[in-house]
């Protein structure tokens, strides 16, 4: 299976991100509100130019006041102005707001209109005739009861109080509805998308003399659908889309450029690690992103803990190898002789070469043992306290009967921070070390102590000490001085480990002028009290 590269998925996600918006437009209808919105602006402004222009007309035609209606004071100081100021802005929402019924036919008028109304109107229709070629707006105007006296569409005379908006306008209220369309229209390009398509913008403004109204002016238009008001913005929006998607492709190959290359550099050092290519990771590639960079230097110092443990078990492998084969050698000799001379030889010596195999199988018994030892203390952990005194005094009875003389110092009793059986281990081999360097009539000294944050164990002898040539060495494994006296080289290897495990150090200690040799155990050392 093919899998995708991060390339395409950051330009998918991208795109994913760009197109977004656009689905937003379609769910909250968003752009159909903000033109009907516009369509509503420009009819308000119109409006106030048709009402200015009639009220003036009016007034020149011998218009009185007292033809007009009393309206609510309210329409006619706006909050925070004022007076003549009476801004008045959008407010329709084709989301929120009703869609009415096509507007009623005009019914017969109760009344003639006022010979100033009627004057004023035969001056303004040629001029609304005239604007509409432009504005496309149906334009009304009607006197102080409703009645038509000028507009765009039918004959003058009809009342148009039975229209809602034309009755509030009356009463002094500025007030703008969406109605359904009269007549059907072909489909409107984007299809169901363009829902303002079938609906129309009524607009009524009130013609005010005082604070009374002389008439009111009706506009009324469709608003642009979006596929119009889109298609009128084609080339800017096709230049827009080829500068997103530029945008887009430059930030998926960007992203491609920070993450991909630095993973696929990382991926090609880990298969030629695979390999086996030494040093294949240790310099990690170099990587902007951050995530990016610390996986290069986790694989790296993985990689750099594999070829350092493959070297040790190789070198281990040497050395287990070499220690095996000389008693392996000593028992294999020993056999061959007993096989071809055991007839002639006396009682004394086939002893002798007995006694040489049972040697020999005890190296090899005790070597396997310490190797057993080494690779539980490789892989140890932490696991509770000890009574260090009650581990120490045992150790030291043990090496007493065994002809070690042993002092014991313990100055601080609290627990030890490492388990019984491992501060065993760890306490005998240092003893046995001791026992098997220092010589006969050695004297050794176990000293436990608290130093700060750290519980503090040195084993110390007055023996002939460690040579500066073999100061370095003394915790490799498999180098000891005491071969032929029975050591494996493996215990100061297991001490160093266990106490490594626990979170400590071991160092052979530096003492000019003072005889033997010393080793300090380093342990971080609980809270005094626990246990």
């Amino acid at each position: 299976m093919r899998r995708p590269g991060i390339g395409l998925v950051l330009l998918t996600m991208a795109l994913a991100a760009l197109l977004l918006p656009l689905s937003g437009i379609w769910v909250l209808r968003l752009y159909e509100s903000a033109l009907v919105r516009q369509t509503e602006s420009e009819l308000i402004a119109q409006a106030a130019l048709v009402a200015a222009a009639y009220r003036a007309a009016w007034r020149a035609a011998g218009g009185s006041a007292e033809e007009g209606v009393p309206v609510d004071p309210r329409w006619t100081r706006a909050p925070g102005y004022d007076a003549p100021w009476l801004p008045r802005g959008a407010s329709l929402d084709l989301a929120d707001d009703p869609v009415l019924p096509p507007p009623p036919d005009p019914s017969p008028a109760a009344t003639a209109p006022s010979p100033a109304a009627l004057a004023a109107g035969a001056a303004l229709g040629p001029v609304l005739r005239e604007a509409q070629r432009t504005t496309l707006a149906g334009m009304r105007v009607v006197d102080a009861r409703g009645t038509a006296v000028a507009g765009t569409g039918e004959a003058a005379g009809g009342s148009l109080l039975g229209q809602e908006e034309v009755a509030r306008a009356l009463a002094g209220e500025p007030v703008s509805v969406l109605r359904r369309r009269g007549r059907r229209t072909p489909p409107p390009l984007l299809g169901p998308l363009a829902r303002n398509a079938e609906v129309r913008v009524f607009t009524a403004l009130p013609v005010l003399e005082g604070d009374r109204a002389i008439g009111a002016v009706l506009l009324s238009r469709t608003p642009s659908t979006i596929g119009e008001a889109l298609y009128g913005k084609r080339w800017h929006l096709a230049g827009l889309s080829l500068l997103l998607l530029a945008a887009v492709g430059g930030l998926a190959w960007l992203g491609a450029a920070a993450i991909g290359r630095p993973l696929r550099a990382v991926t090609d050092q880990a298969k030629r690690a695979a390999r086996g290519e030494r040093g294949a990771m240790a310099h990690p590639a170099p990587a902007a992103v951050r995530e990016v960079a610390e996986l290069a230097a986790a694989l790296s110092t993985m990689a750099g803990t594999l070829e350092r443990r493959a070297d040790y078990i190789r070198d281990f492998a040497a050395h287990v190898s070499h220690e095996f084969k000389t008693p392996l050698t000593t028992i294999r000799g020993t056999v061959e002789l007993l096989r071809d001379h055991l007839d002639e030889m006396g009682g004394e010596e086939r002893a002798r070469f007995l006694g040489h195999l049972d040697q020999e199988a005890e190296r090899l018994s005790r070597l396997v043992r310490r190797l057993l030892e080494l690779a539980r203390a490789d892989v140890a952990r932490p696991a509770g306290t000890a009574d260090a005194g009650a581990v120490l005094e045992a150790l030291a009875a043990r090496h007493r009967a065994a002809g070690l003389a042993v002092t014991l110092d313990i100055s601080d009793p609290g627990p030890f921070p490492m388990a019984e059986e491992a501060l065993e281990a760890v306490a005998g081999h240092l003893l046995d070390n001791a026992a098997r360097h220092a010589g006969a009539g050695a004297h050794v000294t176990l000293l436990l102590r608290r130093e700060g944050g750290e519980a503090v164990l040195t084993v110390a002898d007055d023996g002939p000490g460690i040579a500066a040539a073999d100061r370095e060495r003394v915790f490799a494994p498999f180098f000891t001085t005491a071969r032929a006296s029975g050591g494996t080289g493996l215990g100061l290897a297991i001490v160093r480990s266990l106490v490594a495990a626990h979170g400590g150090t071991v160092a052979l200690l530096d003492r000019p002028g003072t005889p033997g040799a010393a080793f300090e155990v380093r342990l971080p050392s609980p809270p005094p009290g626990s246990g």
